[in-house]
């Protein structure tokens, strides 16, 4: 009798593991727009105005998911509107060199096939997150910078703009206050965070259960020497695999030296580290020990988020397997949901 049900015992198995392999999964996605939060200056327009623009952000990016659109075209809808929006550090934004010029750096990687592309230091991209994933896909290559990117994007079709567009008094005013105390040779505390803390990214898990992460910035005002930070360096500031996604905000330098996305996930997948622990370690454990400060946003494969941060705030949103859009910027909203 038990030979005889084998054959049917076979297919049942067989039908139960292409069920569990075609259930979809329930979408996810966690988006920044900075750690470079400074509570005490803070004004209610700008809150409002940056609490509206991270709502619109993953809710755009949250529809592809729900239309069952791939994990990477979540990433890059989320972040279009962050790079569109001036109060954050990237695209229309984005923080002055010290030679007064907008340079910006962005990365995407699809988790599923470790694809990656990146741009660094082009200054009349409009949107640098798509050209990033152009240079994933239309290229054989993983980082372009300067006028190579910008004859690469010329070629494919991607938005360019005359440099002024990505002019902003606030942010050219933050220039001369930095040139000022350059030249008296102190620094503010206020000033430094607004120097190294400007980014926006997104990380997120489609319904087959891939992931991918994204980073956008203008990078650091006063920056010099063609200087490039960690956003655009596939594992320092973004990364994702098949286990998580990373997208960083901080002081470059840090993220760097600890390759603190790869860090993250490695932990999560080689040494099987709960995915709040492992970001927990490198973000407010192996960063500050060496001098530097931020914030992360990371996913996992499950729908597990982890937002670590160890300044006044991170502006942040997410939706989870709730299907809400939850939206923060400090320490002590919504902490539970986290």
């Amino acid at each position: 009798m038990n030979r005889m049900n084998r054959p049917g015992l076979s297919v049942l198995l067989l039908l139960c593991a292409y069920a569990r392999a075609e259930t979809p999964h329930p979408p996810a996605l966690v988006i920044h727009g900075g750690a470079g939060v400074i509570r005490a200056s803070m004004t209610p327009e700008i809150e409002k105005a940056v609490r509206a623009t991270l709502l619109e952000a993953v809710n755009r990016g949250y529809a592809e998911l729900k239309a069952g659109k791939p994990a990477l075209d979540a990433v890059t809808a989320a972040i279009t509107v962050l790079e569109d929006d001036p109060n954050f550090n990237a695209g229309k934004g984005a923080v002055f060199t010290h030679d007064g010029h907008n340079e910006l750096d962005s990365a995407v990687m699809d988790g599923a096939s470790l694809k990656a592309g990146a741009v660094a230091g082009v200054r009349s991209v409009r949107n640098p997150i798509l050209l990033a994933r152009a240079v994933m896909e239309k290229s054989p290559h993983v980082m372009l910078a300067g006028p190579g990117a910008e004859t690469f994007a010329r070629e494919n079709g991607i938005t360019l703009v005359d440099p002024a567009y990505f002019r902003t008094e606030r942010r050219w005013q933050q220039l001369q206050k930095a040139l000022t105390e350059d030249k008296a040779g102190t620094a503010h505390a206020d000033l430094e965070t607004a120097k190294h803390f400007g980014t926006v990214g997104a990380v997120a898990l489609d319904r087959n259960g891939h992931l991918a992460a994204g980073t956008s910035t203008g990078g650091m005002t006063d920056k010099r020497f063609g200087r490039i930070g960690d956003s655009p360096v596939i594992g320092a500031g973004t990364y994702a695999d098949a286990n998580c996604a990373v997208s960083a905000t901080g002081w470059g330098e840090f993220y760097l030296r600890t390759v603190a996305a790869h860090s993250i996930c490695m932990r999560v997948g080689l040494l099987g580290q709960p995915l709040a622990k492992a970001a927990e370690q490198v973000i407010n454990k192996d960063i500050p020990k060496l001098g530097g400060d931020g914030g992360a946003i990371v996913l996992g494969a499950d729908g597990s988020m982890a937002m670590p941060f160890n300044t006044d705030g991170m502006f942040r949103a997410w939706v989870g397997a709730d299907g809400i859009a939850h939206v923060a910027i400090y320490a002590d909203e919504d902490a539970s949901k986290q």
